[in-house]
């Protein structure tokens, strides 16, 4: 009896070793397909964490979660209130910018997807991202769905590991035309929108993207384009991106407790243009240039962009407006947990024909409480007007963009 129970237990002991190894080289097939997993929302990369996998390892899904919870105050000087709203202090409170569910995975060997729901947003935006990469090899992949256009580094970070709570206002907010346009006036960032790319990094050092988008944003779910009466072309948005990286790949956050050691450069060109973009008002060229540099403790991104809004034929007027606008921005850790932040934000929002530019210095504060999953940030950030020909001009140029701002938010993520 004793000898049929240590066979037992020998052959119970091999079969749980097979196992196992099959296990660990199932794991081994697919976990060069594990790097191209991401969110766009927190780090995935080498993060196993919370995940559900088939015994094969031909799939695996991760969930994730972010909570942003803000409290703002905004401070608007006299000369944009009407005789309706005599408050200097409005549109500030508690809110909740994102409520993010998402799942990011793989599937078989060549696929990853993502999909992400903004419970904090309404309409179309209520879907953020819902894509699928056809990841050939590192040099040739494919995207299709929706996510972020390749345009501005603060957009194309993490959101989740952002230097400031608010992205720069001069990416964010609508230039200013001075006719009926205005009422749908076009912004710098392109942000999220449903299409097609083409990206993938070459020698190690070269990330190029290259996608063809509907041009009408995170709100629109639809299928809305048709051809060009000027050019003949779809009215769609296309969209180009090239980044240089001389030491290899930059990691897509603005410093992280745990990358306190790395060493990497970046510097970025893109271009796109959006064909009768702004409800068939304007032909869009966008022209952006970043810069990024991550040296240990010290985080510093500079951008500068390009607006040529070209009114189309139908408008009967033959007019362009042109703007530019650009940020710097830097971070630094003076202990593990605590990082200050400057940023200089700029904006020539009533475009170069008309003097006088917006400037907004912003001051910021990030306190790591446990790692990126718990996060606090402060930010205050003033604007200044400067260089406009007349008083009238400059109440203009700042109209619905606050005096003062101040925001306190906390993150969690998981």
């Amino acid at each position: 009896m004793k000898i049929i129970f240590l066979l037992t237990l020998c052959a119970a002991a091999v079969q749980a070793a097979a196992q196992i190894k099959q296990a660990e080289v199932a794991a081994d097939k697919y976990d060069d397909a594990d790097k191209y997993i991401e969110s766009a929302v927190i780090p995935m990369g080498g993060k196993k964490g919370f995940s559900f996998q088939t015994k094969a390892g031909d799939f695996m899904l991760k969930p994730y979660v972010l909570l942003q919870t803000a409290g703002k105050f905004n401070w608007y000087d006299d000369e944009q209130l009407g005789l309706d709203d005599q408050d200097n202090v409005a549109n500030s409170g508690f809110e909740i910018p994102y409520a993010i569910l998402g799942f990011s995975g793989r599937a078989f060997n060549k696929l990853t997807f993502n999909l992400t729901l903004n419970a904090a947003k309404t309409g179309g935006a209520l879907l953020q991202q819902a894509w699928v990469d056809v990841n050939l090899k590192d040099q040739i992949r494919f995207r299709v769905g929706k996510f972020k256009t390749p345009f501005s580094q603060a957009y194309l970070v993490t959101l989740g590991e952002t230097l400031f709570p608010m992205l720069p206002t001069s990416l964010t907010s609508s230039v200013y035309m001075d006719r009926s346009l205005n009422s749908t006036p076009p912004t710098f960032a392109t942000g999220f929108d449903l299409g097609v790319m083409m990206h993938g990094l070459l020698g190690g050092k070269w990330e190029y993207n290259l996608g063809v988008f509907n041009g009408t944003g995170i709100d629109v779910n639809l299928a809305q384009k048709t051809l060009s009466d000027d050019l003949g072309i779809p009215s769609l948005l296309y969209a180009a991106r090239v980044a240089y990286m001389p030491k290899g790949p930059i990691p897509s956050h603005q410093g992280r407790i745990d990358d306190l050691h790395n060493d990497k450069i970046m510097f970025a060109l893109s271009a796109s243009y959006n064909v009768e973009a702004n409800w068939q008002t304007t032909n869009d060229l966008r022209l952006g240039f970043e810069f990024t540099y991550l040296k240990n403790r010290l985080y510093l991104s500079a951008e500068a962009y390009y607006l040529s809004s070209d009114l189309v034929k139908r408008q009967r007027v033959n007019h362009t407006y042109r703007y530019i606008g650009g940020y710097a921005q830097v971070g630094y850790f003076v202990t593990r947990k605590l990082q200050p932040a400057l940023r200089w934000d700029f904006m020539d929002r009533n475009s170069t024909e008309t003097d006088g530019f917006l400037n907004m210095p912003a001051v910021g504060l990030n306190y790591y409480i446990m790692g990126y999953n718990l996060k606090l940030q402060a930010m205050y950030q003033f604007l200044g007007r400067w260089g406009h020909a007349t008083q009238d001009a400059r109440e203009l140029d700042d109209l619905g963009l606050a005096q003062h701002t101040a925001m306190v938010m906390l993150q969690f993520s998981f």
